[in-house]
């Protein structure tokens, strides 16, 4: 089920004479609801399982995190969590997750100190000192990341070394 907010645009009746004779203005109100989807999830490629690639940001290094847009998260990851889980991460809890480092096929790395929160209204932070610790990343790393809605975490793979 895919998730996404649903907003109440128009007052009722009720509503409506209730802010007139308070004096307040109409706020319009949001909800996060799940929606069938229209089209099913992705189908992972494993050759190439690369959901999310991006360039380390100088902001992302100084804060040991990656930021993640408003439509990647909701796109890649919260499609595969419950309802409750993502009211909460979308209410501003951090929420716990794991990292695998997969880029020495031969050596793999778990993560466990991570979690994602939301730092604004568009974008979420998936926060790891010991991803950025580990892997060394530094500004202009390309990296690739996805959701694996089987083992409920997220792989990791640096796909190129940048210069700073």
């Amino acid at each position: 089920m895919k998730k996404t907010f649903m907003y109440n645009f128009i007052p009722s009746k009720e509503e409506e004479e209730a802010c007139k004779a308070s004096g307040t203005p109409w706020v319009v109100t949001g909800e996060l609801v799940e929606i069938r989807d229209i089209y099913p999830a992705l189908v992972i490629n494993p050759n190439n399982p690369w959901q999310i690639k991006k360039v380390i940001t100088d902001f992302e290094e100084s804060g040991k995190m990656l930021v993640l847009s408003f439509i990647d998260i909701f796109e890649h990851v919260f499609r595969y969590w419950t309802l409750d889980t993502v009211k909460s991460a979308t209410s501003g809890h951090k929420m716990s997750v794991y990292f695998w480092d997969v880029t020495n096929e031969n050596s793999l790395n778990k993560c466990e100190e991570s979690y994602i929160e939301m730092i604004d209204d568009e974008n979420y932070a998936l926060v790891s000192i010991e991803l950025f610790s580990k892997c060394g990343l530094v500004v202009n790393d390309v990296i690739g990341l996805y959701w694996n809605p089987k083992c409920l975490n997220f792989r990791f793979k640096l796909l190129k070394k940048g210069r700073a």
